[in-house]
């Protein structure tokens, strides 16, 4: 465990595959629980594995498991891994922490199913695609719903994101989401990434619902957090 991880003695944890979350969850913190402490893992060496791989494979889950773990005994009242798609792995990892450990979309996946029947899932990356369609059928499940489940891939703006072109990322996704909206009773964005650009789509046809506001307010009630 790298030694700045051993004793954190943050309230919440986060594991998250692209530095650029390091600033929207520390913005959420500032706006919803000021003073917070947060501490902040990037590992991108994950998701790209996974990119590579097609998916999540039992060896990039052990490692996304063994990173979550380590920053569980750091002192984390809760960890979150913002990544959808190893999130499989953080609902491993919780069977094994002494805190609770979360999936940055499992709160979104479960306000979804009690809001709609028909769900589109909007991804910008394949790999994303499965692991979020079962997030939302065992959410489902878990429910007692019935939930007819749309897919809708964006990949061709996945190469600005690698690329850092932020802005190109996030006006390429909100340029889809219209027509998506119109097949669909409700919207989710499977990546935390894609949040942004729910401000730039305009007028939409169904409701959009992205990660991270919805996971930093699960977690922060997890931690004790009065908000």
């Amino acid at each position: 465990m790298p030694p700045s991880l051993r004793h954190h003695g943050a309230a919440i944890a986060f594991l998250h595959t692209a530095a650029i979350h390091i600033e929207t969850f520390n913005a959420l913190r500032d706006e919803l629980a000021p003073g917070l402490a947060l501490t902040h893992a990037v590992r991108e060496d994950l998701l790209i594995a996974a990119e590579k791989a097609g998916g999540l494979t039992p060896a990039i889950s052990l490692k996304t498991q063994e990173a979550l773990l380590a920053l569980a005994q750091g002192g984390a009242r809760v960890v979150v891994c913002t990544c959808s798609t190893l999130g499989e792995a953080a609902e491993e990892a919780a069977r094994e922490a002494d805190v609770p450990v979360m999936r940055i979309d499992r709160p979104m996946a479960d306000r979804a199913v009690r809001a709609a029947a028909r769900i589109g899932i909007c991804a910008a990356l394949s790999p994303t695609l499965a692991p979020t369609r079962e997030l939302i059928a065992s959410s489902a499940a878990r429910a007692g719903r019935d939930c007819e489940i749309r897919e809708f891939l964006f990949d061709d703006v996945w190469p600005a994101f690698r690329e850092g072109r932020l802005d190109d990322y996030y006006e390429g996704i909100a340029a889809r989401l219209s027509d998506a909206s119109k097949e669909v009773d409700l919207l989710v964005l499977a990546q935390a990434s894609m949040a942004p650009a729910a401000a730039l789509a305009g007028a939409l046809r169904a409701p959009l619902l992205s990660s991270p506001r919805i996971g930093f307010e699960a977690a922060a009630k997890i931690a004790g957090v009065r908000m």
